[in-house]
């Protein structure tokens, strides 16, 4: 069960980092700077806190505090990315952090304890602290991504309209296994 957790958890995770790098795709490089208003996050500045949080969370994950001394949560907020290039670089730098973190965890470390601000949390509730905390940001630069590309807007799941098409050629396979995001994008 310990084993099957974590590889269902990293597909997760890599769903994830796809709608993500799906919807960079679609974007041109000054569109990953553009925000709504001052109080809105741009998504280079979500990016940036994304790559904080990864990076000091999932280094030493199983022998050091998740939240690192070194970090700086509130300099993530600022417009410290200047290029798409500098973007896709901590992106890749966090996600590659994230990965070997987890490919280090197995039967005999599974029952470690972690702390995240001195808050011991066992591997499966700091795991799926991150899960949520990165589903969230995802969806929000999803969301900006959809809000500048409007009509243009190519889906990153099952596109508007097509549901019952999508869930027909599902059915037509039979009872099979696999992850719901294999059969998506």
């Amino acid at each position: 069960m310990k084993i099957e957790y974590l590889n269902s958890v990293r597909k997760q995770f890599e769903y994830y980092k796809s709608l993500g790098e799906r919807t960079f795709e679609q974007l041109n490089e000054k569109d990953l700077f553009w925000n709504y208003n001052e109080e809105s996050n741009s998504i280079a500045i979500t990016v940036n806190h994304l790559w904080g949080n990864m990076k000091s969370r999932w280094t030493n994950f199983l022998t050091t505090d998740g939240e690192k001394e070194w970090r700086n949560r509130d300099s993530e907020f600022e417009s410290e990315i200047k290029s798409e290039v500098e973007l896709i670089s901590k992106w890749n730098d966090a996600w590659n952090c994230l990965f070997e973190a987890l490919a280090s965890i197995n039967k005999e470390n599974f029952d470690t304890k972690v702390y995240i601000r001195n808050q011991e949390h066992s591997i499966i509730e700091a795991i799926n602290r991150q899960l949520a905390h990165y589903s969230y940001h995802i969806g929000q630069i999803a969301y900006i991504g959809k809000m500048i590309k409007g009509s243009e807007w190519k889906s990153l799941t099952i596109p508007k309209g097509r549901s019952t098409e999508f869930n027909q050629e599902k059915f037509s396979k039979g009872k099979h296994k696999g992850h719901f995001s294999d059969d998506i994008g």
